[in-house]
């Protein structure tokens, strides 16, 4: 090879060297001005609950099995199942038959006792007359013979009559006696056979909601035996749930205050608010938990017994504070801190995290005392790839870190 031609290949290894060395220098300079995506949120200022969470269960606050008082053949069911029933509103009917025969018979035997006692009186006063008349007679013979006019014979004879009429109006007198206290049993039984029918029909001891029928018409039933129906009162509603023994003294503490807030939810339903009303009296040395229960209005039926729903006992509310997604704070040698953006460039900010915040749904939040202000801007997700002073691109539009309480 002459020296003609090594020298257009050097010449060509040269350009292809220098072209690929300021491709490689483009390169370099592109991927460290490209901007580093992350995903951001907006710090917010709003009042923080201090709450308890735990699960509770729901109860009625009333619930009664109805069950018949007297026995018999149920006639008719007179409500449907599931159905919301008042107070005193019909809910069986008994088959009255029975008990009307049975009321018939006690009346005719209270005439008959009537119609007796009546009899009974008329004697006494037929045997009153007759006493008075023996008891004159009696009085005259004891004068005449203490005259001599009559003999003592015939005076015993009088008094012996007139002992024998009086001790006649004596049991004349307890027969009346008798015969009236017969007519007040009578009347007694009449007063029984008409309560029991009044017991034939069942009717709703308290206001709530009917579960279903445990009897059908022809079903014979016995006294407060078969449960016939059970009612639950809905609204209101009690949740019933426990908190650990630890907490017992700063609930006590709020709860002298003034009513404590307590919010149930289950699953993505809207958070329902209520009262605290009760604290038992004694800790449950197996589980070391206290019980509580709520009372919640429940006007939608949005609770039910038996359920379980996720219990929030707010005791305080932590007024203007600053939050931010709890994943925005990061873990470093001298303490917490948080990447900031301004003007489209990262830089970190220490901040001070008072406590967490776990709302119903989205991600938990941290409340800062200090280090970001309401309105910064901080990044919650691609803090690895940053470096102070790096430029950002954001995913997408930055959200502010609220939470929402329930109405």
């Amino acid at each position: 090879m002459n020296r003609y031609t090594i020298l257009p290949l050097l010449a060509t290894s040269a350009c292809i060297t220098l072209t690929s060395c300021s491709r490689l220098a483009a390169t370099t300079n592109t991927v460290s001005t490209d901007a580093v995506p992350i995903r951001a949120a907006i710090a917010a200022r709003q009042d923080v609950p201090f709450e308890i969470s735990a699960v509770g269960n729901v109860e009625a606050i009333e619930s009664v099995d109805v069950k018949s008082r007297i026995p018999g053949q149920i006639r008719s069911v007179a409500f449907e199942e599931g159905q919301n029933v008042t107070k005193g509103q019909p809910l069986f009917a008994l088959d009255l038959e029975p008990l009307q025969r049975q009321a018939a018979e006690q009346q005719a035997v209270l005439d008959r006792d009537i119609a007796m006692e009546q009899q009974a009186r008329a004697v006494v006063a037929r045997d009153a007359a007759s006493q008075k008349q023996s008891e004159s007679e009696a009085d005259v013979a004891r004068k005449l013979g203490d005259l001599g006019v009559i003999s003592g014979q015939r005076v015993n004879q009088l008094v012996t009559t007139n002992d024998t009429a009086t001790a006649a109006l004596r049991s004349d007198q307890a027969a009346v006696e008798a015969a009236s206290s017969a007519i007040k049993a009578d009347r007694a039984r009449i007063s029984q056979t008409q309560l029991q029918l009044s017991f034939a029909s069942i009717v709703a001891p308290i206001s709530g909601r009917a579960g279903a029928a445990m009897v059908r018409a022809g079903n014979v039933v016995r006294e407060s035996d078969t449960t016939l129906v059970t009612i639950h009162q809905l609204a209101p509603i009690h949740v019933t749930f426990g908190i650990p023994e630890q907490a017992l003294a700063e609930v006590q503490q709020f709860y002298a205050r003034g009513p404590l807030t307590v919010e149930a939810s289950s699953g993505s339903s809207t958070p329902l608010e209520g009262r605290l009303d009760f604290i038992d009296n004694a800790v449950d040395a197996t589980t070391g938990t206290i019980r509580l229960k709520a009372e919640f209005p429940n006007t939608n039926g949005a609770l039910w017994p038996g359920q379980f729903v996720n219990i929030r006992l707010r005791l305080r509310m932590d007024k203007a504070k600053t939050l931010i997604p709890e994943s925005a704070v990061q873990d470093g040698l001298d303490g917490k801190y948080v990447w900031r953006i301004q003007s489209g460039v990262a830089s970190t900010n220490p901040v001070t995290v008072l406590r967490t915040y776990k709302p119903e749904s989205g991600p938990g939040l941290a409340v800062i005392n200090s280090g970001i202000q309401a309105g910064d801007t901080v990044v919650t997700e691609g803090q690895l790839r940053l470096t102070p002073g790096a430029k950002i691109s954001f995913l997408d539009k930055p959200h502010a870190a609220e939470i929402k309480l329930a109405q």
